[in-house]
């Protein structure tokens, strides 16, 4: 799948909206995530060029000539025409079947170096945010604290090493991906490692 692109961190839909392009409750920048890019190319799906294409992930069976539009997945329209799904179902355990399928198959997902996986809160999907590294995950310091409760369940018992790769986030093949809940507003994250 290759490597995400460079650290991004979204505060809120302000490049999305700015750009008149529909709005995503659960991936609210993904023009500023690098899921959503400016582009004359033409929609796979409704075969117009509407000025932006997806470039993240869209798994599916079928042979697809060129991108997807925004509007396209904000409508199902690309997921019922294809049969696909922009992110995999794994972590979304206990959200419901109607949120299952928003996240899956009408939001953007995201590019990572492992398979991307939402992250969940208050029975709800949460809101992707983007990549940080090491100095952005410090600006939220409860994804932080979070991320290191994970690594620690994970095995990670010596507090050297996990410092030592916590400040190395962002900085070469391992990243985190900052995600805030919907409901609550917790913010949550989880490393992604080539």
């Amino acid at each position: 799948m290759g490597s995400p692109g460079p650290t991004r961190e979204a505060a809120g839909a302000g490049a999305t909206a700015d750009a008149g392009l529909p709005f995503f409750r659960y991936h609210p920048d993904p023009v500023a995530t690098g899921s959503v890019r400016a582009s004359t190319r033409t929609c796979a799906c409704c075969e117009r060029a509407r000025g932006w294409v997806y470039t993240a992930t869209f798994y599916t069976a079928q042979e697809i000539d060129g991108p997807l539009c925004p509007w396209c997945i904000a409508d199902g329209s690309a997921a019922a025409r294809f049969t696909g799904e922009f992110t995999d179902s794994y972590g979304l355990d206990g959200v419901s079947r109607a949120v299952l399928h928003e996240v899956t198959r009408r939001t953007p997902g995201f590019s990572a170096w492992q398979d991307p996986h939402w992250l969940t809160h208050c029975e709800d999907a949460a809101a992707f945010l983007g990549e940080a590294g090491y100095r952005e995950l410090a600006r939220h310091p409860e994804a932080l604290a979070e991320l290191r409760s994970t690594l620690r369940l994970d095995g990670w018992h010596d507090e050297n090493q996990l410092e030592h790769f916590l400040t190395r986030l962002g900085q070469g093949s391992a990243t985190a991906m900052l995600f805030r809940c919907t409901v609550c507003a917790t913010e949550l994250a989880y490393v992604d490692a080539s």
